[in-house]
């Protein structure tokens, strides 16, 4: 029986459970494994017909593959890996996807330019923006791909992070004890338990953030904090974190991404709490990469014994005759006395640690096997899968979530796993099934009033506010705070080759709208010139340019590159995606929608989640471009357009 009966089988039982208005926890979670199912085939499908069908160069652009590579040195690392230095030779520009932990195969190319893999599937250690340091299985494979000519490596199918959340999901299934009490909890309306003491005063939070930090610490089994943009989210998470520290000795940190766990990280290292950030930094730095464990590792007192151990290992392995008993005898002393000291390294390092730091995933990593906490902190929670949160959520006791389930969503490329249900998250689940727990942070520090006003009233009921120091923040006297410039108003003659309607270039780019992104940097052009050279870069106001589509944001950033006079100012400008500015912010925020046809078909900008991030990232000055005789059609677009139109 294939995947899709198995599914339609399970939704005609379903049915009258719904129907009831209950769903028990094991068949809910047996819904989201057969979800998970069809994410998975979905997601294999795609790379299956990437990897067979889309040409290199496609490849390279997608920022999947590196294409040609320079080899660098070969050693051992502090994990006593084999790895391999890479360096990308051209397309820097292009934002690449690879990150730790991802999988990769290597390729040659031959003489007739036909794709060549290697047998065999290797994972990244370390990548600092063009390098990258790549774990191998063995030497001889190694010596296979150093030997060869014009070889590249693209990423390969996560097999690996499927397989974990399915193990989680089936733990959690079977579960008896702290976590089957979890899971039960979670998916019913029962109260959920809470100790009992007086509030705690924190002078340097705002009257919500203080309300967070204390639900937070009166909660037994779980408490969720709901940031809005710019309300002081990881602020307050911190502060929840440090408190939390006061009274228990170790937590668990996690975030869905590396970035967000980069960014906690650094914010907790800031309040002088030892963190051991387990898994590789994105956002390097010596800061960073001094409390990674690899590092902390290479830095223990064993650690040079431990090294020439491992040395004499290899070397012994190496030799091929006098493999007698006293070899195997030698061979077993030498290994015992490196995991004797490995343990013991390890367990110091942990011993020391206040903070324990990784992904989601991440936390089913080996060093952690045993390992027990009595809170979870998960930030960024709305953008997890469910199947995710629960890998570490067998570790702890009790759980708390940080994130606003208004911003983005995690991600699922199978339309049907969606439309069933997978991209509901266990944030969102527990505040429909428990919004005594949830605390709305209600004062926001980022965004010029009239900025942030819309968001309040669709997003969050209005009950945002500013605070009084960026309530009327602006760059230039008298300045509309918003603007929209409607592509649909230039009428162009008949015959020029330029259009300001969109242009289809591929399901893995979407569209692209070339007029438009000339125009939104004819428009950040002309108002750098009303602010000045001078108070640009004296000031360094940044400038984040964002489309929702991969295709014009390369294309922006091939502009922003070629036009002379952004020169002086490229250092402060950022050309991404949504999804890339996520929980960042700017002086400047232009938006490039890039939809403009006849049908009024926005695609994926009905998700208006995404939305949300792109105008909540700016603090003074906010300029949308968009074809309004197509986005207007559609209610939001129609009172973001009608709103903006009102403020001038």
């Amino acid at each position: 029986m294939n995947l899709a009966a198995k599914l339609r089988i399970f939704f005609v039982t379903l049915q009258p459970i719904m129907e009831n208005q209950y769903v028990s926890p094991i068949l809910a979670l047996q819904q989201q494994r057969l979800l998970l199912q069809m994410e998975y085939q979905a997601e294999k499908e795609a790379f299956r017909k990437q990897t067979e069908e889309m040409g290199l160069q496609r490849k390279v652009k997608r920022g999947d593959a590196w294409y040609p590579l320079k080899m660098g040195r070969s050693y051992y690392n502090s994990l006593n890996q084999l790895v391999v230095e890479l360096f990308r030779q051209g397309d820097e520009e292009i934002e690449h996807n690879f990150e730790f932990g991802k999988p990769v195969v290597f390729f040659r190319i031959d003489g007739e330019n036909q794709i060549h893999y290697f047998n065999f599937t290797a994972t990244v250690s370390y990548v600092d923006g063009d390098r990258m340091v790549i774990a191998v299985p063995d030497n001889g494979q190694l010596i296979d791909v150093q030997s060869a000519e014009n070889v590249g490596v693209q990423l390969f199918f996560d097999e690996t992070s499927y397989k974990t959340m399915f193990d989680a999901l089936d733990r959690v299934i079977k579960a008896k004890g702290r976590l089957g009490y979890l899971r039960d909890l979670f998916y019913s309306h029962q109260q959920a338990e809470t100790f009992s003491f007086a509030p705690i005063h924190f002078p340097y939070l705002n009257a919500t953030q203080e309300n967070a930090v204390n639900k937070v610490l009166r909660a037994k089994d779980v408490a969720i904090v709901h940031g809005p943009p710019g309300t002081g989210k990881t602020t307050t998470l911190v502060e929840a974190i440090y408190e939390t520290l006061r009274r228990e000795n170790q937590v668990l940190v996690c975030a869905q991404s590396n970035m967000a766990v980069d960014w906690i990280s650094e914010k907790l290292v800031d309040r002088g709490i030892n963190v051991l950030r387990i898994g590789n930094p994105t956002r390097v730095n010596d800061k960073m990469l001094s409390f990674t464990y690899e590092r902390r590792f290479e830095a223990h007192p064993d650690y040079e014994m431990l090294w020439a151990i491992r040395k004499a290992i290899r070397e012994l392995r190496a030799q091929r005759k006098h493999r007698n008993d006293k070899y195997h005898q030698k061979l077993e002393r030498l290994k015992e006395r490196a995991t004797e000291l490995e343990v013991r390294i390890n367990a110091q390092l942990f011993s020391e640690a206040r903070v324990i730091a990784c992904t989601l995933v991440g936390s089913a990593n080996r060093l952690l096997e045993g390992q027990k906490f009595g809170t979870l902190f998960i930030d960024e929670a709305a953008q997890a899968l469910e199947a995710a949160c629960w890998i570490p959520i067998r570790r702890v006791s009790r759980v708390i979530l940080a994130g606003d389930h208004c911003q983005l969503p995690p991600p699922v490329k199978s339309f049907a796993a969606l439309k069933a249900g997978l991209g509901k998250t266990l944030m969102e689940r527990i505040v429909e099934n428990k919004p005594e727990v949830v605390t709305l942070l209600k004062m926001q520090y980022r965004m010029n009033e009239e900025i942030m006003r819309f968001s309040s009233d669709w997003f969050y009921g209005n009950q945002v506010e500013s605070a009084p120091e960026v309530k009327y923040r602006s760059i230039l006297d008298l300045d509309i705070p918003m603007t929209w410039i409607d592509t649909s108003q230039f009428e162009l003659p008949e015959d020029s080759d330029i259009s300001f309607k969109e242009t289809f270039v591929g399901e893995s780019f979407g569209r692209i709208n070339k007029a438009e992104a000339e125009l939104t940097l004819l428009a950040l052009e002309q108002y750098f010139e009303k602010i000045g050279k001078a108070r640009i870069l004296d000031e360094r106001l940044d400038v984040g340019v964002i489309s929702p589509y991969r295709a014009q944001v390369q294309y922006l950033r091939r502009l922003v590159k070629s036009k002379e006079f952004f020169k002086p100012y490229r250092h402060l400008i950022s050309v991404n995606t949504v999804d890339g500015f996520q929980g960042q912010e700017r002086d400047i925020i232009l938006i490039s929608l890039v939809r403009a046809n006849d049908e009024g078909q926005i695609g994926f900008l009905r998700d208006l989640r995404r939305m949300n991030v792109a105008i909540t990232r700016a603090r003074m000055k906010l300029i949308i471009l968009g074809d309004a005789s197509t986005m207007t059609r559609h209610p939001f677009y129609r009172k973001l357009y009608e709103y903006i139109e009102a403020l001038d």
